[in-house]
């Protein structure tokens, strides 16, 4: 093995004097092979944006969902515009305006889906309200028709102030209360005249004022499902779609200006602003990264010439990186398009060793020989270094977890492209661009005497880590994993606000299970047995778009069409002129101050006080005031009126007569059912979402749905990071115990990071930094990296007579400028604005801050006590042989 060791270290020599020796050609060479793999980059890359493709297909919630995916494609790869109205009238008419024009071009815009939109629904809408609330929708009714009639013959400020003055009589004159509220009409039309004034936004709600409490806050938000066209082969596949529903949506005025929230949501909108957000966020991070690292690396080298050298071998090796991720997986992921700052990160640790040894052959006056020297010096610990990253990055690569698997492939190729890089166009650049005059090997007699003092007391060292290990350890238990994918989303995004919003509505929320039944009538007894769980707060399949109560409910619209039908037969008028418009509001003036007089103290002359004092104001204002008024009192009411017409005509709804977008909706084409299953709690609580995933999967084990997958992926990647960090600790200890060959080297490395791990895992519970999907990464990474170090130092101290002596070397130094550059690199990761790549620079720049404070102050007090007792042991040999 030593002698495998010393021909490994002289043929590393050799290969970095040749490169000396012909660093034209290597420079050449190398730009060449930059820009080829740079077109193929260019030309290939691809990201793919669904988090659940990260884990194995074969695990059973995976098989289960693909299932319901095959079964109901309309439900994958869709746009959900969700439009919020001031009132229902407006998220109305909106939706059904934007739906017509989707739906004039379907090579953009695909299918479109408008369940409350379906002529089905607006003809039977009323047989889907309680029979309670249709009794007293069809009591009040019934009580305004005469007030309906007045509209619908003159829908304009004349009809409406009509229909006060006649409300405002049958009080005065019957001295009792009419069936039209027009106490609730007159402060909702006051509202409406008020806001006008003001400059602000409001337009009046028929529906609301017609339909009283059956008509629900959230009838205010309607939903429209595109199943759109996408353009794969481009990087943004929704871009188009996308952008053509916003300029549809500006074209039709759709805006808070005019009432309207249209927003996008969804898992294509997901995926396209998730791209946007990485791509830039990762664009910023490499970028701020390398500047970074520049910076760093001119004040170790103390050389701005061997800085850009470094900095020039780290582009080309990120370049050569990027083209081997595209070969080796193709398209990248979410977590593994973080390797471009990992990279950048971890390889100017290469550098900074192999620079500051040259820095120190040159002051030892090496002359041409430096690039050698330091190669002879430092190479081999570069090899073990670049092989214990890759060992780190590897570890995953056995589990189901494949985000990061395909991001420990590329960064453990990367590991070997940068060792390549540093010891190939690094030293040719080198000589190249020799740096002027001799480098000046720093002062470190401070930094040495502060790491000497924990070297000279070992045992007062070794006591107070063991203290805080303990410390540390008793906090583990209470580490805690974020099992929700949707918190590693950027928040600030309209589509992931989006569907926060949707997740508050129970209507809407998309944390429901779904279960694919074989028949319908299998769907609906396995319903009946759900609703019974306290866990479950209702099931839904295709059975209950079939009204309940029927007969009773028919009877009561058959009435109601009695009584209103008179209201619809009656010819239009002409539209008021100007004079006939105040004609009307100086009557109804009269009418309605007498009725504010009469009842001064209750709601209605209340109400009718705060009316006259708007129409008071109204009626000195010009013309064109009056018709803007006009607008918004009664823009709305002409499409009420005919929603109301055609829902008279309900019939009995069977369920071979659903319309087929409905049926489709909830059975498959080969007979399959969707069973959708609501929770009672709030399931962002873990506990809920257990316990609710449980209870279903007892009576349907192939449950699926986002409960189950947050659940079962949250799972695996635990148990991956098992796996993971078992592999790791092994494979790097098996590492040790081959190159450094003693174990007590092997205990003098690793028990730093032992410690380091547990002051990470401490930190993320004081400071509440859950584990998730992207930074569980950090601690099997952090022992492929952070051995680095001490490797570092413990193949320094065989080439020096003592612990002191290796303090006063240049290897501290680089451990620690190396260091600092890639928690620099990690820090630029913290910075971005999405959750789940600020998450994973975050633990993973606590995580190596902590193994370097470890390895500088732990391992060289382990060095002096195992140099100590070897002594004594070596002593006690000699006298014994």
């Amino acid at each position: 093995m030593e002698a495998a060791f010393e021909w490994g270290r002289r043929a590393l020599a050799a290969w970095v004097d040749g490169c000396r020796r012909y660093a034209r050609t290597v420079v050449v060479a190398s730009i060449a092979a930059t820009a080829a793999v740079l077109w193929f980059v260019v030309t290939s890359i691809s990201i793919n944006t669904d988090t659940t493709s990260m884990l194995s297909a074969e695990l059973p919630f995976r098989r289960n969902s693909q299932a319901l995916s095959d079964a109901f494609p309309q439900f994958s790869n869709n746009i959900l515009i969700v439009i919020d109205g001031a009132n229902a009238d407006l998220a109305d008419d909106a939706a059904a305006t934007l739906a017509t024009r989707l739906r004039e071009q379907p090579n953009v815009f695909g299918s479109v889906f408008d369940p409350q939109g379906e002529a089905f629904l607006r003809r039977n809408g009323f047989l889907y309200l309680s029979t309670d609330e249709l009794t007293r929708l069809s009591n009040r009714l019934a009580e305004a028709q005469p007030f309906l009639g007045t509209l619908w013959r003159d829908p304009s400020l004349r009809g409406l102030f009509d229909m006060l003055g006649l409300a405002a009589d049958e009080i005065l004159t019957k001295k009792g209360a009419t069936g039209f509220e027009i106490d609730v009409a007159s402060n909702a039309i006051a509202a409406v005249i008020e806001a006008e004034a003001a400059g602000r936004f409001a337009q009046l709600s028929w529906r609301e004022l017609m339909g009283g409490d059956t008509v629900k806050p959230e009838d205010r938000r309607r939903l429209i499902l595109l199943k759109p066209v996408l353009d794969f082969g481009s990087l943004q596949p929704a871009s188009r779609t996308i952008s053509a529903i916003r300029a549809l949506v500006r074209d039709l005025g759709l805006d808070e200006k005019a009432g309207v929230r249209v927003r996008l949501t969804g898992s294509v909108a997901l995926a396209h602003e998730e791209l946007r957000s990485v791509e830039g966020n990762m664009g910023v991070a490499a970028v701020a990264s390398l500047v970074l690292v520049f910076v760093l690396l001119t004040i170790g080298y103390r050389s701005w010439r061997l800085a850009l050298a470094a900095s020039l071998t780290i582009i080309a090796g990120l370049v050569w990186t990027t083209g081997f991720a595209m070969a080796a997986v193709g398209s990248l992921n979410l977590i593994s398009v973080a390797f471009a700052v990992l990279f950048i990160g971890l390889s100017d640790e290469f550098g900074m060793h192999y620079g500051l040894r040259y820095v120190e052959a040159v002051g030892e006056g090496r002359g041409s020989d430096a690039l050698r020297e330091a190669a002879d010096g430092s190479g081999g610990a570069l090899v073990l270094v670049a092989v214990a990253a890759a060992t780190g990055f590897l570890s995953f690569v056995p589990t189901d977890y494949l985000g990061l698997a395909q991001l420990g492939i590329i960064a453990a190729g990367g590991m070997v492209i940068a060792l390549f890089a540093n010891l190939t166009v690094l030293p040719a650049l080198i000589a190249l661009w020799p740096p002027r005059g001799q480098p000046r090997r720093p002062d470190q007699s401070k930094p040495v005497a502060i790491l000497n003092q924990a070297r000279a007391h070992p045992r007062t060292t070794a006591g107070i880590a063991v203290v805080v290990a303990l410390l540390a350890a008793s906090l583990i238990p209470k580490a805690h994993f974020d099992f929700d994918p949707l918190n590693l989303r950027d928040p600030e995004t309209e589509s992931v606000s989006t569907l926060f919003d949707l997740i508050a509505d129970s209507r809407t929320t998309p944390y429901t299970i779904q279960i694919l039944a074989p028949t319908l009538a299998e769907a609906d007894a396995l319903a009946d047995k759900l609703d019974r769980l306290p866990e479950v707060d209702g099931t839904a399949t295709l059975t209950d778009f079939v009204p309940k109560d029927q007969d009773a409910k028919l009877e009561l619209i058959r009435d109601m069409g009695f009584f209103l039908a008179p209201a619809f037969l009656a010819e239009r008028i002409a539209p008021p002129t100007p004079a006939a418009r105040r004609a009307a509001l100086d009557a109804v003036l009269v009418k309605l101050e007498a009725l504010a007089t009469a009842r001064p103290t209750e709601h209605i002359g209340i109400a009718a006080a705060r009316l006259v004092r708007g129409l008071r104001a109204l009626a000195a204002a010009p013309d064109q005031r009056l018709l803007a008024v006009e607008t918004r009192l009664l823009a709305l009411l002409q499409n009420r009126l005919v929603e109301l017409r055609e829902s008279l005509n309900a019939e009995p709804v069977m369920l071979a007569a659903l319309p087929a977008s409905i049926r489709e909706s909830q059975v498959s084409t080969d007979g399959r059912a969707r069973l959708q299953v609501m929770p009672t709690d709030n399931i962002h609580d873990r506990a809920n979402l257990v316990r609710f995933v449980t209870a279903v999967r007892t009576l349907a084990p192939d449950a699926s749905g986002s409960p189950v997958v947050i659940l079962a992926a949250g799972t695996t990647v635990v148990s991956a990071f098992r796996t993971a960090a078992i592999i790791a600790v092994v494979a790097i200890i098996l590492l040790l115990i081959v190159t450094l060959r003693r174990l007590v080297d092997v205990a003098v490395v690793f028990a730093p990071l032992g410690l380091a791990a547990l002051l990470t895992v401490a930190t993320s519970v004081l400071f509440d930094i859950p584990f998730n999907f992207a930074n569980v990464i950090a601690l099997p990474l952090m022992f492929g990296l952070g051995v680095a170090n001490g490797i570092h130092l413990s193949l320094r101290q065989r080439e020096e007579p003592s612990v002191a002596r290796v303090l006063e070397t240049t290897t501290p130094r680089a451990v620690v400028f190396a260091a600092i550059t890639t928690i620099a690199s990690f820090i630029c990761l913290a910075a971005s604005s999405h959750p789940g790549t600020a998450s994973m620079g975050i633990l993973l720049a606590i995580a190596i801050s902590f193994t370097l404070a470890c390895t500088l102050l732990v391992q060289p007090a382990l060095m002096e006590l195992a140099a100590r007792w070897a002594g004594p042991r070596r002593a006690a040999s000699h006298r014994g042989s």
